[in-house]
């Protein structure tokens, strides 16, 4: 019985601790660390600003744009759609 006890010890719970304490250790690294700011390409390529975007951005540009028949429309299907007109008017925004 012993040493099924010192077997468990061994297989399951040190990874567990080891395991644990990494992710803590990977936790307050990420939490120290500012966010990287955004660079120029996230800044001017209107495809990067569209994946930044929330659905409800992605309407109110739409809207702004007078796309017709936008509130029905996928994240993908607005978004391809903002890029074609996008494209025909040579800016975004």
């Amino acid at each position: 019985m012993e040493l099924y006890g010192l077997l468990a010890v061994l297989v399951v719970l040190v990874p567990e601790w080891m395991a644990s304490g990494a992710l803590l250790g990977f936790w307050q690294s990420r939490v120290s660390a500012p966010l990287p700011s955004p660079t120029r390409a996230w800044r001017e390529l209107p495809e990067l600003r569209l994946a930044a975007m929330s659905l409800a951005e992605l309407r109110l540009q739409a809207r702004q744009l007078r796309l017709r028949g936008y509130a029905g429309l996928g994240r993908d299907r607005l978004s391809a759609r903002l890029l074609r007109r996008s494209k025909r008017r040579k800016a975004l925004w």
